[in-house]
This record gives C-alpha cells, structure tokens and sequence, in this order.
C-alpha cells in the first residue's frame, strides 16, 4: 500500500474582472474577495526535519502569486487577455504558476478557488 503526506493551506485575495461571452450581470465588471485552497503531497518527508515542506515556504510561494492578483482588474493581465477570467481559470492560473515553484519531490493535488462560501471551482491534473 502506498503512503503519502498531504498539506493544505489557504489564502485569499481581491480582484475585479468581467467575463467575457457571458449574458448576465458577470459581463459587467465586479470583485470579489477570493478565497483559495491548495494542498501538495509527496511520499517521503526530508531526512532532518521530517516535513514534507515548511508551512512558511508554501504560503510564501501562493503568496508571491497572489500578489500578481491582489487589488487588480483581471481582465488586464496576460494570461486572462487570453483566458476568460472566470474561477476555473484563475484556479488553472494559480495551479501552474505554483506548480512551476514546487521541489521535484512535492506534487500539487489541486487549486480551488471560491467566489463565496458557496462557490467553489477546483483546478487538478488527473
């Protein structure tokens, strides 16, 4: 049986954006305060510390890409030049810009991004 560790942290931040090809009152522009969840996993925890990774290195590498985000008009950036800006993809952003950040040994499971308490988009490679 295969063992492995899991971590999660969360985060938030806010931005406006409008969605394109949408006909309701998301087509104009609004914001929200983002909440996101990440969680990473790996199968070995390092020698001397036995962590996976420190906490405060994972919440430092979202919040680098957070930053990117926070107090922003979306639709402005790159990526969501491009992509519509809606959950799905800003979860797809977040997923591989931290991605990009992880140690080898350290796999992300998923990005979720909620809009409210009640709304919930989720980004994976399966």
């Amino acid at each position: 049986m295969d063992k492995r560790y899991r971590l999660r942290i969360k985060d938030k931040f806010s931005a406006a954006h409008s969605l394109r090809n949408y006909e309701g009152s998301c087509e104009n522009v609004h914001g929200h305060n983002f909440g996101v969840e990440i969680e990473v996993y790996g199968y070995s925890l390092e020698k001397d510390t036995e962590i996976l990774i420190d906490f405060k290195v994972l919440k430092r590498k979202l919040k680098n890409i957070l930053m990117d985000l926070d107090h922003k008009f979306l639709n402005e950036l790159d990526f969501f030049r491009v992509n519509n800006p809606s959950s799905e993809n800003i979860a797809k952003f977040i997923f591989f810009k931290l991605k990009e950040t992880l140690p080898q040994n350290i796999s992300l499971s998923y990005v979720m991004v909620s809009e409210s308490d009640n709304s919930q988009a989720f980004y994976e490679e399966v």
